[in-house]
């Protein structure tokens, strides 16, 4: 029996979108003799819906467009479509009212439905705020008859979630009951997970080390199937992968890209072998991981959101050096538009720069200069500033008028604005509300100033080595075999350049360090103690740690950032304004 993997990229909220892109691939597995599809995790609504959940037209929408799908399906094909489903006995029984659901559409009928048993609270994930989770062990038998033989299949359906609690591999168990566990005792022949499972850096060894040993545990195989593309602030990598029963993968799924499969069930086996699909391996490295989700994030929210042109601040830093590039492999260097803005305290060589990087580009630019404008606030304020020192005020003006002209052209043009503040300035709040942060989009808002660095070297190795098989080299020009970013721009210190001679290290510790103490403290969530004994000094640690506390109003107000790490600046962050420091 052949089994297609349809590795599928929803809008959300595009419910006849969705369907046709169901469609087609089903249409694509009837012409392979595939008897049965999987698609991704609410693949008919798109991965996470959120408070769309909550208008009841939506979910009637859906069931609509469910029953008409069923019907437009080759007749030969089951297709399991990822749903939501009202729970109609919610209101007697006190639950919620919908159900994450999994469809078996098949001879033009829906012919059961199967509800997620283990909804996910944590990080990005807020499921029970919508859902009940469900409470059966869901298969369905597939009958399959051929020219030689007749013989039936039995099938485990799981959403996401349902295959990460095994104790065994945890050492821990996160919620009562385990599903896979409960599908090895009725004996299924293979276990599918529909999943919308996001992007973070190493995720997908993680991923494939819980597959491996579950396979090997239950000596069943497992197709995971998971949601690509961009959803807001999330990314979602695909990396589809089939296990056969002695834990060895026999198909993994491109990623950050589309893709179609077919594996096949051996019925005298037992087991699953690959049907000379390509199978892809594990990128390179984590660079190679986090470039290729930034370029997908960046593709994805432009047009998903209707924008098809970008314009971004150029100032011959390395920060927003990176955005430009990442902007070009997404969207092609007709689609970025590159602005300059000079001060007068822009060193000379900042300016060469950003021109250089431009050129390498090919991207179009513009130069502004801010002079005069800064003027016309001076004279403004002079009375009500007379007798004051020059300071953070005065800087901070400058990167406001810088955003305010990035504002004018977005709105004149129709142009998204990305914002290019990298994480450890987020963090700290090492940039300015209504200027630098000003954006629809904040690319590498989740990218450390140590991993900004870390990412042109390995552009510029890319590019010197004239490879073409990264993730949007087709947009860039490495034709060439040279820097993609200027050296200088990697190797200068960085610097707002706000004042004369400015350097980010009077304000803030190295780097490194700063790096290593956010690091602990956002995503392992160390306490100040832990990062001191960890070989910090403390006051620095309590320096830092003061400032990403106080700094949680200018987050507040940013504009979505692309995820990528454990813990971002987004949806999973939900720290107070007001506290006690």
């Amino acid at each position: 029996m052949k089994i297609s993997l349809a590795q599928l990229n929803p809008i959300i909220g595009d419910i006849s979108g969705n369907a046709k892109l169901i469609l087609e691939a089903a249409q694509k597995a009837q012409i392979l003799d595939a008897k049965l599809m999987i698609t991704p995790e609410l693949s008919l609504i798109g991965y996470p819906p959120r408070d769309l959940l909550i208008y009841p037209s939506l979910i009637e929408s859906a069931a609509v467009e469910l029953e008409k799908l069923a019907q437009d399906l080759p007749s030969e094909i089951a297709v399991l479509v990822g749903t939501v489903t009202f729970n109609y006995q919610a209101a007697e029984k006190g639950e919620k009212s919908l159900f994450n659901s999994a469809a078996l559409l098949t001879n033009g009928k829906i012919k059961q439905i199967f509800h997620k048993r283990l909804l996910p609270t944590y990080d990005v994930f807020d499921e029970d705020r919508y859902f009940e989770p469900g409470k059966s062990r869901d298969f369905f038998t597939l009958e399959i008859s051929t020219d030689s033989s007749e013989y039936s299949v039995k099938v485990g359906v799981t959403i996401c979630e349902d295959l990460w609690n095994d104790a065994a591999f945890w050492g821990k168990r996160n919620y009562t009951c385990d599903p896979m566990k409960e599908l090895a005792e009725q004996k299924v022949d293979f276990v599918v997970n529909m999943s919308a499972s996001p992007y973070r850096v190493r995720k997908q060894k993680l991923r494939e080390a819980m597959l491996e040993h579950s396979t090997n545990n239950y000596r069943i195989p497992i197709i995971y199937l998971n949601q690509v593309g961009g959803n807001d602030d999330l990314i979602f990598d695909g990396c589809s992968v089939v296990y056969n029963c002695g834990g060895n993968v026999i198909y993994r799924a491109k990623a950050f890209e589309t893709s179609f499969a077919v594996v096949e069930f051996n019925s005298e086996k037992k087991d699953l072998t690959s049907v000379n699909f390509e199978s892809i391996n594990l990128l390179e490295s984590e660079d190679e991981e986090i470039w290729s989700a930034l370029v997908l994030g960046v593709k994805d929210y432009v047009r998903k959101c209707g924008f098809s042109k970008v314009v971004l601040g150029l100032s011959g830093g390395i920060d927003s050096a990176l955005v430009a590039a990442i902007a070009t492999a997404a969207l092609g260097k007709e689609n970025v538009f590159a602005i300059l803005m000079p001060s007068p305290y822009s060193s000379e060589h900042s300016v060469k720069d950003a021109l250089e990087l431009a050129r390498n580009l090919a991207i179009p630019k513009k130069v502004i200069s801010i002079g005069d404008l800064m003027k016309g606030y001076d004279n403004s304020l002079a009375d009500l500033f007379t007798d004051t020192n020059f300071g953070i005020a005065e800087e901070n003006i400058q990167s406001r008028i810088r955003g305010n002209l990035l504002m004018a052209i977005s709105n004149k043009f129709g142009h998204l604005l990305l914002s290019t503040g990298n994480k450890s300035e987020m963090a700290v709040g090492y940039c300015t509300l209504y200027g630098d942060m000003n954006g629809g989009l904040a690319v590498i808002s989740d990218v450390p100033k140590t991993r900004v660095y870390s990412l042109c070297r390995w552009l510029n190795e890319q590019a010197v080595n004239g490879k073409q098989n990264f993730y949007g080299a087709g947009n860039l020009l490495i034709t060439e075999k040279q820097n993609i970013i200027p050296e200088n721009i990697l190797t200068k210190a960085p610097s707002a350049e706000l004042k004369e001679d400015q350097k980010d290290q009077d304000s803030l510790p190295d780097y490194e360090v700063l790096d290593n103490i956010l690091f602990r403290l956002v995503e392992n969530c160390e306490s100040l103690a832990e990062i001191i004994a960890a070989g910090h000094d403390s006051e620095v640690v309590n320096k830092v740690v003061k400032l990403v506390m106080r700094a949680e109003f200018k987050r507040r107000q940013a504009p979505p950032g692309l995820k990528i790490t454990e813990r971002a600046f987004g949806t999973g962050w939900r720290m107070p304004i007001a506290k006690e420091l």
